[in-house]
């Protein structure tokens, strides 16, 4: 989200003059820009033309309330991902519950302490950079990859997780209420990281890895297509190397480097390189292309 070469940028949403007065000053001096809006048809506007680092949002506002605008913002795929701190007077457990249902990360009551706001920012500008970068990551390495709440509601996909979901009979709502419904109860048994799961709608299968908690109720997770499973089960059998051994050299197959097979498989570069030279020494070549090669002829490519 953040650029090195600017400061992070953070809009304010307050009916209060006030309010906006007293945050935009706090906002300067910790050496942050602010963009400040009146209601939340005004933010919405903002955040499209400007999309801002993180979004402090006031709960109680007429017209469109805050939590009304979160939701409005979450559906909106570029503005999604930005954290939205609620500054709120109210309470009540419950509102404060509606706040993070709605899609906030964090809340603050008003009045608004400047120095506790500027440390919540802080924390929150970080945990989006370290979620961007792995997004950026899957992304560049062509992962199916998605993110969901506790409720496997998506909140951010990878283009190849939006592809596989898709199909020319419209099914993407269906597949994503059911994938929502596996997801919560798959959550609710606390699944560790690389545990599978396999969600069937009846035509197509999707098998899911489970990869970790990025941020605080926010879950990762890897759509593994049946033809990679395939491909590395064949050259398991027919070249007698261990699960991730196949795995290594499928991907060694499909061209990519020590690093994206890491990245790929959730391991440092120096494994990856361990479990090829156990892949070279029991296939008897010398060289990457040489593995490749014969990897290829077994997969019949």
């Amino acid at each position: 989200m953040s650029q090195p070469d600017r400061k992070d940028l953070v809009l304010v949403v307050d009916d209060s003059p006030d309010s906006l007065g007293m945050i935009h000053q706090a906002l300067e001096q910790a050496d942050l820009t602010a963009l400040l809006a009146l209601d939340g048809q005004q933010a919405l506007n903002i955040a499209e033309k400007m999309v801002p680092d993180l979004i402090l949002l006031d709960a109680m506002m007429p017209r469109m309330d805050g939590f009304e605008t979160c939701r409005q913002l979450k559906n909106r795929p570029p503005l999604a991902p930005i954290p939205v701190i609620f500054m709120t007077g109210l309470s009540d457990a419950e509102d404060v519950v509606r706040g993070l249902e709605a899609g906030g990360v964090d809340y603050v009551t008003k009045p608004v302490r400047p120095s506790e706001l500027i440390a919540r920012i802080r924390v929150h500008l970080t945990n989006a950079r370290q979620t961007q970068s792995a997004r950026s990551a899957l992304d560049r390495f062509a992962q199916a990859a998605f993110s969901t709440g506790r409720d496997g509601r998506w909140q951010w996909a990878t283009p190849q997780a939006e592809q596989l979901l898709n199909d020319d009979a419209g099914n993407r709502d269906k597949r994503l209420a059911l994938l929502a419904r596996h997801i919560e109860d798959w959550l609710a048994r606390a699944p560790q990281p690389s545990d599978l799961h396999t969600v069937s709608d009846g035509d197509t299968a999707f098998r899911l890895r489970f990869l970790g908690e990025v941020t605080a109720g926010e879950f990762l997770f890897r759509i593994h297509q049946h033809d990679e499973e395939e491909g590395a089960e064949r050259l398991r059998a027919q070249l007698r190397l261990t699960p991730r051994e196949a795995q290594v050299l499928l991907w060694i197959a499909q061209g990519k480097t020590n690093r994206e097979i890491g990245q790929i498989l959730t391991l440092s570069p120096r494994t990856v390189n361990k479990h090829l030279e156990q892949v070279f020494r029991k296939l008897g070549v010398e060289n990457r292309t040489s593995a490749a090669a014969m990897a290829l002829g077994c997969l019949g490519v």
